[in-house]
């Protein structure tokens, strides 16, 4: 079944050239454009896309306010916001408010079509050049004091939090623990679980606000001796 997919933008040249984009790619159909928030909020209410590309800055109703009504209703789209780099001072609000990624306009064809199939299927992307925007302004807060969850991780666990913190993937995390990518997904379901986190962004993004991690640490050396 074709993913189902809105885009919204208020450029119609931006709209046209990510669909462009999209229908190039098999498995992805675009049922709907919106210009603005308003017309995202009833076009994703009426068509019940799976994935929702929105642009922060809209006029009228902007992106993030969209957002964060769209996320309330049950079974939400997910969504992943369109940033331009170095302009948009949203990001730290958009994540709050729960939305599933980021890309950059200027993101290569690859990477739009990658993304949308990532969110389709459950996981939270963010576009690496926007990475350290969104890791710089969450460990620029002052750090909470650390929640009670956080006592229920394991030691291996709480290792490969510190590791999806540097931005590894599933793959990389076993290479450098030495463990299987099958145990490495279950060490990541079991720490969001114990977390109560939607996602790999979020557990990123509670690493770095709780100050489990800071920017340009040395990346840690974990124990090696779990087997697969």
């Amino acid at each position: 079944m074709a993913i189902k997919l809105v885009i919204a933008d208020d450029q119609a040249m931006i709209r046209a050239g990510l669909r462009l984009v999209v229908e190039t790619a098999p498995g992805i159909e675009v049922v709907g454009e919106a210009s603005d928030g308003r017309q995202v909020l009833s076009m994703a209410r009426q068509l019940r896309p799976d994935v929702l590309l929105m642009d922060i800055a809209m006029p009228g109703l902007d992106g993030l306010s969209a957002a964060r009504q769209l996320l309330e209703d049950p079974d939400p789209p997910r969504i992943i916001m369109l940033t331009t780099f170095n302009t948009d001072d949203n990001l730290h609000a958009a994540l709050r408010a729960r939305v599933h990624g980021f890309l950059l306009k200027s993101s290569r064809a690859e990477q739009l079509i990658e993304a949308v199939r990532a969110a389709a299927a459950g996981d939270a992307v963010i576009d690496p050049a926007v990475a350290p925007r969104v890791i710089d302004s969450f460990a620029a807060q002052p750090h909470p004091a650390a929640p009670p969850e956080l006592e229920t991780l394991t030691p291996r666990e709480l290792e490969v939090l510190r590791l999806l913190a540097d931005g590894m993937s599933n793959p990389e995390i076993a290479r450098e623990l030495h463990i299987g990518e099958a145990t490495v997904r279950t060490h990541v379901t079991h720490l969001l679980q114990k977390l109560r986190l939607r996602d790999r962004i979020h557990a990123v993004v509670f690493a770095y606000e709780t100050g489990i991690v800071r920017p340009g640490r040395p990346r840690p050396q974990g124990p090696r001796d779990e087997p697969c």
